[in-house]
């Protein structure tokens, strides 16, 4: 079987790892991939928005399965134009993708189908979103209704902050067309947690739990970034709130996918905020999270291409899913100053020199001259299995330091 990943981050590198492991598998392309996924697949130049290109080389190479890692080539509507030429596509079409690529449609979604979640505004004017703020109290939550790369969520202490978030988002632009619309939210408190479910249009199935620190800075503290580390499974996961979940979470949802005709077949990430034994949905994304894929594919025992193949068909059932016992914790190095400004450019060093049983998936990352070059923000996910959550994390943290580039950061606090 041949198989095209979509993307070129760290996700899309743990999953060209993992596919790479089936006997399904005889090739893997990835477009465009990035300096680590070269170890695993052919990496072919062509960018994740090129949507005919895609179409084109999948075609011409006669692929068996494409594998859309990215939203942004999701909400686009690779996946409806990759079906129209009978290529099997594990990615949800554009109208499924669409509850990520407006957080109020999604909000509508949840409200429509009794999907408990935060009280909500959405805003299209400056002025409505202005006036909404006193419907909420503070600490509230300001949105850019569209993608914005991890970085549209906004948490406001005081109302001045709020309305300085929605100048930013709706006058300044700083997410583009993103911004056309707010969503203000109120601020839910307790302890979040990861839910990745696999999802064939008639069943949602989901993975082993995870938590991710989303704040640049130690201690919860700094800017909101795509992710800066990862643990799995998550300790506050119990019978009773997996049970609660299943009911009045997955349940409602897939009847709502039903009832909406949307034909999901690929991964649904449900961000969840945890009170006791009860959650609620903190947004949703139609897609592997990052850093979440890099924790939970290494304790999946079962065959990824199996998997995904069977979403494609309809027919996954819950035996097909087995994990191991293992726990399992990635530590993001970033460059400096990430999620603002950054430099790329800087040469990686260091990565001969790991333990056997430590793996690093590459995020921004190129191949250059036979070395490896920092090329984005979020540049490695290093990640390693342990018989407890603890041993899996000193693994890290004893290897992080054998790496070097210049004005490499970290949290030193993941899974603590």
């Amino acid at each position: 079987m041949k198989i095209l990943v979509v993307g070129g981050g760290a996700r899309e590198h743990a999953i060209c790892w993992k596919l790479k492991q089936s006997s399904m598998v005889d090739k893997i392309y990835c477009a465009p991939g990035n300096g680590g996924i070269l170890q695993v697949a052919e990496c072919i130049n062509i960018g994740v928005d090129n949507l005919e290109g895609l179409a084109e080389f999948a075609v011409s190479e006669n692929i068996n399965l494409t594998v859309i890692g990215p939203e942004v080539p999701l909400v686009m509507g690779l996946t409806d134009i990759l079906e129209e030429k009978g290529i099997k596509t594990f990615g949800p079409c554009s109208k499924g993708a669409r509850l990520e690529g407006s957080k109020s449609y999604s909000k509508e979604f949840m409200q429509k189908y009794g999907i408990p979640s935060a009280m909500y505004r959405s805003c299209t004017s400056l002025e409505e979103a202005k006036a909404a703020l006193n419907n909420f109290t503070v600490p509230l939550v300001v949105k850019a209704d569209g993608l914005a790369a991890g970085k549209g969520v906004i948490i406001c202490q005081t109302k001045e902050e709020a309305e300085k978030a929605i100048d930013g988002i709706m006058n300044d632009r700083q997410f583009g067309d993103a911004g056309d619309t707010v969503v203000i939210e109120e601020f839910l408190e307790g302890i979040e947690a990861s839910l990745l479910c696999f999802v064939d249009g008639k069943t949602i199935i989901p993975m082993e739990s995870a938590r991710d620190y989303k704040r640049a800075r130690d201690n919860d503290r700094g800017l909101n970034t795509g992710g800066m580390g990862c643990f799995s499974p998550n300790s506050i996961y119990t019978d009773e709130l997996r049970k609660y979940i299943s009911e009045n979470i997955l349940k409602t949802t897939l009847k709502g996918l039903k009832t909406e005709n949307i034909d999901f077949r690929g991964v649904l990430f449900i961000g969840l905020m945890v009170r006791g034994n009860k959650a609620k949905v903190l947004e949703y994304n139609t897609r592997f999270g990052d850093p979440e894929t890099e924790v939970v594919l290494p304790r999946l025992e079962s065959d990824l291409a199996h998997i995904m193949l069977k979403c494609t068909e309809g027919s996954l059932k819950e035996e097909d899913l087995q994990w191991k016992e293992e726990k399992c914790v990635t530590v993001v190095l970033t460059s400096g100053g990430y999620p603002e400004y950054y430099e790329k450019g800087k040469e990686i060093a260091g990565l001969d020199n790991l333990d056997d049983d430590v793996i690093v998936f590459h995020g921004g990352t190129r191949a250059e001259s036979g070395k490896i070059i920092t090329d984005g923000g979020r540049v490695l996910a290093v990640t390693a299995m342990g018989k407890t959550t603890e041993e899996a994390r000193e693994k890290v943290y004893k290897n992080i330091p054998k790496i070097h580039f210049e004005k490499m950061e970290y949290r030193t606090d993941i899974a603590k």
